[in-house]
């Protein structure tokens, strides 16, 4: 530092005033002290934020089941929404199943929320009362500030599209909805909730990249190590991570072995105890077994 080179200057060109010149020096190393411990906590907190980034994309899809699937789907969406809220966090809506989350440790607390997602239940308009199963799949996408990769524009298609539901005029008359796709991955997404077209596209395209980037983290991880603990899987019901079985008000995460009940409760967003269990669990591989 400046000041530290010129008090040591200043003691020796006057050795009396060494005495003032070292509480100087003590003043200043105390703050050069602690200005490195906020770089330090700058940087630790810079690291976090991009393993663990405080922005995702929670993007869900019906799997097996038809009707039973879509509004199952439609239910896990509402359910970590309705969680959301509880923890302080802020979301929209990007597309019909697609939203984006913001808060602190979005991404620690539901990374492992990723996977096929079963119900078992009496569905309403059921008149045997028989018990249908159903399969819905969630993606959680870490929106990282640092992207490892860059997508040639060449390898984009881009549509437009009037955006649907309420919002005035604008809605019907103008194509503000753009969906892109990559075509060396077959890889397409949808975004619908902002008002302007360019607007649109910017989100769909920090989604894209949010994709791209998973993808290229699965196939490494692979590659190194045979790991699927990210994958989403194809919405079949034996990559099954959770069960949601209604009669039996039980919902059973696979991975840990471990039931948890008032499902009606976690419907409507309080999956804390599950989503502390698994902060606190080792798990691996999706377990076969049938609850």
């Amino acid at each position: 530092m400046r000041q530290e080179k010129e008090t040591n200057e200043m003691i020796e060109s006057d050795p009396t005033m060494a005495d003032m010149a070292q509480e100087e020096l003590s003043a200043i190393a105390i703050q050069k002290t602690a200005l490195e411990e906020q770089f330090a906590a700058i940087e630790l907190s810079e690291k976090e934020e991009e393993e663990f980034p405080n922005e995702i994309i929670l993007e869900a899809r019906a799997g097996a089941g038809g009707d039973e699937a879509f509004l199952f789907a439609h239910q896990l969406v509402d359910m970590y929404c309705r969680f959301a809220e509880m923890r302080g966090w802020q979301w929209k809506m990007i597309d019909e199943l697609t939203v984006e989350i913001k808060g602190k440790d979005v991404y620690r607390l539901l990374r492992h929320e990723t996977g096929v997602h079963r119900v078992q239940r009496v569905p309403a308009t059921e008149k045997n009362g028989r018990i249908h199963t159903s399969t819905a799949s969630i993606a959680i996408l870490p929106i990282k500030k640092k992207v490892k990769f860059e997508i040639n524009p060449t390898d984009l298609d881009m549509e437009y599209s009037r955006s649907g539901g309420a919002g005035g005029q604008n809605v019907n008359k103008v194509e503000t909805a753009v969906r892109l796709i990559h075509k060396p991955t077959g890889i397409d997404v949808r975004s619908t909730s902002e008002r302007s077209q360019l607007a649109n596209r910017e989100k769909a395209f920090e989604i894209l990249t949010a994709k791209l980037q998973q993808l290229k983290e699965q196939e490494e991880a692979a590659k190194y190590a045979g790991n699927r603990k990210s994958q989403i899987g194809t919405a079949d019901r034996s990559e099954k991570i959770r069960t949601y079985n209604f009669p039996q008000d039980r919902v059973t995460d696979h991975r840990i072995r471990q039931n948890f009940s008032n499902i009606e409760g976690l419907m409507q967003g309080k999956i804390e105890k599950i989503i502390d269990a698994l902060q606190t669990t080792e798990f691996g591989e999706v377990s076969d077994d049938d609850e």
